[in-house]
């Protein structure tokens, strides 16, 4: 879990390339539950809160 004070401390590459990988990742997991159920589909919920999380800040850093 990736927290709001770690995140801060990315720049803006490391940032938008955790960001993609994060995406990525998430979309995986989605296809590969649909196709049988993950072991433990928590971390569904918490990757996609993870990618929240990393949009937020792209977004506070395009608005500054």
């Amino acid at each position: 879990m990736l927290k709001q004070s770690i995140i801060k401390e990315f720049n803006d590459g490391e940032l938008n390339e955790r960001f993609t990988a994060e995406t990525a990742s998430l979309s995986k997991m989605n296809m590969n539950h649909a196709i049988s159920p993950l072991e433990n589909p928590l971390i569904i919920r918490t990757t996609r809160r993870n990618v929240a999380r990393l949009a937020t800040e792209i977004n506070k850093r395009k608005n500054k």
